[in-house]
């Protein structure tokens, strides 16, 4: 009877774990950017005395789904969504270089660009600082042009242009704070064929109704390898009372 428990109960720890996973997903549905997660499971036969019969479920990979989200445009000045592959470049706050596709930019008290997180938005040269009292252009490359409320309207000059690149799938991992980074560790090269699109945000690629379906499908894997043990812990009770008899 072991043997169906301990095969039953890698299932239903695997089924709750993916569980947590579409659950994570679906709490993202409206998040700026946000890209869903996948669990990939595999399963490994279990090499022993008597025939190869039983599997155990295995957690293989969590894999990062990378397909691009719904355009929305807000009219927002701030607001830039990479259109297409590409990244934008923040700073993490420990030093290290992250990237992210929430375009829902502010700017903070000290004027510096930011993410709605509150990361560092980053640029040719470090952070991208914002001069008071202007109105902000952000072009398809990146480049940030402000305008004087006050004075001469004409006067536009360029105080940075966003870091975007856009390295491969593979060398991409994504962090507990939701960023990416790279995989050795070194910063991304700018590609200079990332474009954004202005005034425009992307939301997040998760589809709730997907979502909800594999929710309902996984807590019935779970409540069946559940109701397998209990089978087994049945099983091994009437078989304790017919060895007490005898």
């Amino acid at each position: 009877m072991d043997r169906l428990i301990y095969t039953a109960m890698t299932g239903a720890r695997q089924a709750f774990l993916q569980q947590a996973g579409v659950a994570n997903n679906l709490s993202n549905a409206s998040t700026i950017g946000y890209r869903a997660m996948e669990h990939r499971f595999r399963s490994v036969p279990l090499q022993g005395e008597g025939a190869p019969t039983r599997a155990f479920v295995v957690d293989a990979s969590v894999a990062d789904v990378l397909s691009p989200g719904p355009m929305m445009a807000t009219g927002r000045p701030l607001d830039v969504a990479v259109q297409g592959e590409g990244w934008i470049a923040v700073d993490a706050g420990n030093g290290q270089e992250a990237y992210t596709r929430a375009g829902n930019l502010r700017i903070d008290a000290n004027g510096q660009l930011q993410t709605a997180a509150g990361q560092n938005v980053l640029g040719d040269g470090g952070s991208i600082a914002i001069p008071p009292d202007n109105s902000i252009t952000i072009s398809p490359d990146g480049t940030i042009s402000v305008v004087p409320l006050f004075g001469s309207p004409n006067n536009v000059n360029e105080v940075g242009r966003i870091k975007l690149v856009n390295p491969a799938a593979a060398e991409l991992v994504r962090g507990d704070d939701g960023l990416f980074r790279m995989r050795n560790g070194q910063p991304a090269q700018v590609d200079e064929n990332v474009r954004l699109a202005p005034e425009t945000l992307e939301g997040s690629n998760v589809n709730p109704v997907d979502s909800m379906v594999s929710m309902i499908s996984l807590a019935r894997q779970f409540e069946m390898q559940i109701k397998m043990l209990q089978t087994a812990d049945g099983n091994a009770s009437k078989a304790n009372q017919i060895l007490s008899m005898s």
